[in-house]
């Protein structure tokens, strides 16, 4: 069994919480826009971190870690991208990745809206954490966390604040 934290679209800013809310988790995974190496380090403080780089971040990060994360999880396959769009309207490039790959779990990030959909068409979990930074269009800041078990997903469990 593994816990997994899971944020996005940090833009910079590290929640003090995301401490706690993340020391149990085995992994992380940041699903883009971090605008800043401090992010990944401090992340890095808590658990191993897997990311790829969001449409805001620059050369520095884009540098360190990649577009497109294609990994295995306990029983699941996982897709982490910035940009996918959501079930129903994925982005030609996601749609593609789903296509040929299929994840049975697609992580994003970029529209700073909590989402957790289950797409029953490509039989995937979608998952878009939200915003954990303070800066965008987000009226609440949020990231989640979840266990994964062989195939079972459960325990999820969302940060919620108001900006």
């Amino acid at each position: 069994m593994k816990k997994i934290g899971v944020l996005s679209d940090s833009h910079g800013y590290i929640h003090p919480e995301l401490y706690t809310f993340f020391e149990k988790c085995d992994e992380i995974w940041h699903a883009g826009d971090m605008l800043s190496d401090e992010i990944l380090y401090n992340l890095e403080t808590i658990a191993p971190v897997r990311a790829v780089y969001g449409n805001c971040d620059g050369w520095d990060i884009r540098g360190r870690i990649p577009k497109l994360q294609l990994f295995n999880c306990e029983e699941h396959k996982v897709a982490m991208m910035h940009i996918v769009g959501k079930p129903g309207h994925y982005e030609a490039e996601a749609a593609k990745i789903i296509q040929e790959e299929k994840p049975t779990i697609f992580v994003a990030g970029h529209s700073h809206i909590l989402r957790v959909i289950r797409d029953p068409q490509h039989n995937l979990l979608f998952i878009n954490p939200g915003a954990a930074g303070k800066y965008g269009i987000h009226q609440l800041i949020t990231f989640v966390r979840f266990d994964i078990n062989g195939k079972e997903i459960s325990n999820f469990d969302i940060y919620q604040e108001e900006k």
